[in-house]
């Protein structure tokens, strides 16, 4: 343990002072004005250690790391009649792309490109109207994560509706196609409101125990999901979450993980860790230039790499 917080906080001091890191989301207004400056870690073992470094307990819109959430609850709500309306494969393009869907009848590449996830909120609306929807949203992440406090901040959801243009026009088209089931609004009405979820990497990092000790949130501890559910998620992860640029990401840091345009990434170490980073400069994928770096570093000092002998 005393390797691991070492590592962390050298991480931590290497990343704050680095020069190069990226662009914050400018086509958000709320997230165009987040300081760039700021650097946060988190980890949490299985012993229920939490090392902390960095900005590590400042909240951030944690944006698409919310669809890994969504995703299991869906999941939980309909089962694998869920992957009759999103697939489970690498998209190629930027998660925003309409091209995919003109070709492949609405049905999106996987849930965690913009349009797989707001199929996920249309499934998650079955049975429920927007507001019980995003309830349950809300109390699942505050169970995970132990943290009655995490919240949504109305601010950025009410900036992201006055701006998804292009996140309504995936929408409308997954509807003529019949791959969505419920009212549009009501859809985009839970998907730009899980988007604007505020959680520290303390908080994320917590949050993402069930991912990383297959199910639970602890070794022997609460269930969440089955084992073989944890496990495909997870899989997921690795292969579509970092959008176009999840094959860099596998290469370089070989841990599943969720970024978010908010500068924040959810990683995975199975067995070991579930681990936050949060800057909020971003690469061109729209993924945090120090929070990948940082994970590249963490994974290889502790050889976390799912792909390490």
């Amino acid at each position: 343990m005393a390797h691991l917080e070492t590592v962390v906080g050298e991480i931590a001091a290497e990343m704050s002072a680095r020069a190069e890191r990226g662009t914050v989301a400018s086509y958000i207004p709320k997230l165009a004005g987040v300081p760039i400056d700021q650097f946060g870690i988190a980890v949490t073992t299985p012993d229920g250690a939490v090392i902390l470094a960095g900005d590590a307990t400042v909240p951030f819109s944690i944006q698409s790391i919310s669809k890994v959430f969504t995703l299991t609850l869906a999941l939980g709500q309909i089962g694998d009649e869920l992957w009759k309306r999103v697939g489970k494969e690498p998209s190629g393009n930027p998660f925003n792309s309409i091209v995919q869907l003109e070709h492949e009848h609405g049905i999106p590449r996987n849930p965690f490109i913009n349009a797989g996830a707001i199929a996920v909120a249309d499934a998650m609306l079955s049975g429920h109207q927007p507001r019980e929807a995003l309830g349950s949203i809300l109390r699942f992440i505050r169970f995970v994560s132990g943290d009655e406090g995490v919240s949504m901040d109305e601010d950025v959801a009410r900036s992201e509706k006055e701006t998804g243009f292009l996140n309504t026009a995936l929408a409308n088209y997954m509807r003529a196609f019949g791959v969505l089931q419920h009212p549009v609004d009501h859809v985009l009405g839970v998907y730009f409101h899980q988007c604007a979820i505020a959680m520290s990497c303390e908080q994320l990092a917590l949050a993402g125990r069930y991912l990383a000790f297959s199910g639970r949130l602890s070794p022997g501890g609460p269930s969440v999901v089955s084992e073989e559910r944890a496990r495909r998620i997870a899989a997921l992860m690795l292969t579509c979450g970092h959008y176009d640029g999840s094959g860099d990401f596998a290469f370089r840091v070989g841990l599943p993980g969720k970024s978010g345009v908010g500068g924040g990434i959810l990683a995975i170490a199975p067995g070991k860790a579930s681990i936050a980073v949060w800057s909020p400069g971003l690469d061109r994928h729209g993924n945090s230039v120090l929070g990948s770096l940082a994970l590249e570093h963490l994974a290889k000092a502790m050889r976390w790499s799912v792909f390490a002998g």
